[in-house]
Parts: C-alpha cells; structure tokens; sequence
C-alpha cells in the first residue's frame, strides 16, 4: 500500500493548513489542545443506591455513622489523599483509573478520583426538630446545585436543619452533595408534606418565621425578633408561593442598593443566615 499523500484530501487543503496554523498560533506556536471527550453519565446504580463522589463529599460520607456505604471505587492517588489504607474498610473498594469513574458519573462530573455507591439518608420528621435556634426551610427550590450549596452555607452558619417539602423538591442526589462538599453529611433533613402547616408548627415551637421577598415591605436586618429564627426562600423565578407568603410572620428584602435587586437563591440563602446569626448572637449576649 502506497503511503503517498492523496491530493485534495482535507488533510493537504490549503483551508486545513490555514485552520491548523490559526490554532497553532492562539496556541502559543504549539499544537491546539483538543477538548476531552465528553462522556455521558452510566446507569444509576442498583437498588434504590445513589452515587457520591468528589474528596470532601466521600470524606464526610466515610465519617457518618449513619451513611451506610455498599462499595467504593478510587484511584490509588484519590486513596492516599483520603489516608485509607488499602482493605481497611468494610465494604468493597476496587482500585480504577479515572476514566473508569469518567464512564458511571460522565467527564463533566468532578470526581477527583473517588466514587461510593450508598444509600440515600433517611429524612426526618418536624417533630424530630431539636432545640435549635436557627432552620432554613425551603418553598420548592429543585435545582440540585443550589440545595447543595444552600446546604454548604447552612452548616457553615450554624442552621440545624433544612426543612423542605416530599414533592417538587431536589432530591438526595450524587450532583446535590457534590455542591455541598460533604455538609450534606452535617445537617438534619427535615420533609414535610404540608409547608403552611410545618410553618404554623414552627410558629408553635416560638420561631419567627421570614419570608424572603425582593419587594419585602423591611429590610432583613430590621425584622428578626426573638430568639428562634426560621428563613424561609422561594424557587428560582416564582419565589414564594402565595400561601407561603400568607402563613410567614414576615416577609423581608435584602438591601441592596446596586442596579440589581435579586441574587440567586444560595447567595440570598447564605446572606440571610449570616444576619440572623448576627442577631441570635446579639440576642444571647444580652
């Protein structure tokens, strides 16, 4: 077989070479890198499992009592960053290249080399609330990346529990705990199927309960009062539903004085818990 080039291939077009020597010049001269492929997410796993994956998500998984762990796969790398020793743990662990990981959470999915297959935390019901001063709850907020990092901010603040509703909510999922980078492991699940009426049993156990609203009649700082605090945020777009806002003690706005007037729902999240932590705290300190 002749390996003589064949003119007017793609490959010899005067196009191509143009094409090759644009991309070798925004390169820096060297050759264009190619993107990596990208891999489609595999089937989810069996028997009603989830997937987590990422260092600090696996890391905390590993350290709940309560997170029942079916098996492991990691690289050696992945393995010596989480300092587990190889069969210390009782469950399966099998040792993979990242590409193997690539094919069951997809290349987009940042997994850092370690992935569990485990089941899901059982939630827990209002009445298993505690004495904590300070709960988040949310009015059917769906995207998983903004739970995820709505949780993040929960435990770093401080909330004890996260209370959403069993319907048109996100779900447990290996994307939501990558977003909290392991807090999901930190704060209590709380499912209710009536929201007005978990909010009338939260007004009960002595909480305020505020509702953030971009129109808000007061600004947030301005409308904490006593000394259990329960915010209260609305989905993407819709916000609040109607008797949502009815059954709240208070709806409030962020002041924001710039030309924008609304943030997304884990920034607003993470701005009103640190304002009732600063007013729990001044509230205990008299």
């Amino acid at each position: 077989m002749s390996n003589e080039k064949k003119p007017g291939t793609p490959k010899d077009s005067h196009y191509a070479k143009l094409r090759r020597a644009y991309r070798d010049q925004k390169s820096g001269g060297k050759p264009a890198h190619r993107p990596r492929p990208n891999i489609p997410p595999g089937e989810a796993a069996a028997d009603g499992l989830l997937r987590l994956y990422g260092l600090h998500t696996v890391r905390a998984a590993l350290d709940n009592p309560r997170r029942d762990i079916h098996r492991m796969l990691v690289t050696r790398n992945a393995l010596e960053r989480l300092e587990i020793a190889e069969g210390s743990l009782p469950f399966p662990v099998e040792i993979v290249e990242p590409r193997d990981i690539d094919k069951i959470t997809g290349s987009d999915a940042v997994h850092q080399g370690v992935l569990i297959e485990a089941a899901p935390l059982k939630p827990k019901a209002l009445s298993a609330l505690g004495d904590t001063p300070l709960v988040l709850v949310l009015d059917q907020v769906t995207d998983p990346h903004n739970v995820g990092a709505i949780i993040r901010s929960a435990v770093a603040f401080g909330a004890g529990a996260l209370i959403t509703t069993s319907r048109h909510s996100a779900q447990e999922s290996g994307v939501l705990a990558k977003s909290a980078s392991g807090a999901l492991e930190h704060i209590d699940m709380i499912e209710v199927r009536n929201l007005a009426e978990a909010l009338g049993e939260l007004h009960e156990s002595g909480f305020q309960t505020i509702g953030l609203d971009s129109e808000g009649p007061a600004e947030l700082e301005h409308t904490f009062s006593g000394e259990r605090i329960a915010l209260v945020l609305g989905a993407e777009g819709k916000g609040l539903r109607h008797k949502t806002r009815e059954t709240v003690n208070a709806l409030a706005r962020l002041d924001m004085p710039g030309v924008i007037h609304s943030l997304n729902v884990s920034n607003a999240a993470a701005i009103s818990l640190y304002a009732a932590r600063k007013h729990l705290a001044g509230v205990k300190a008299k």
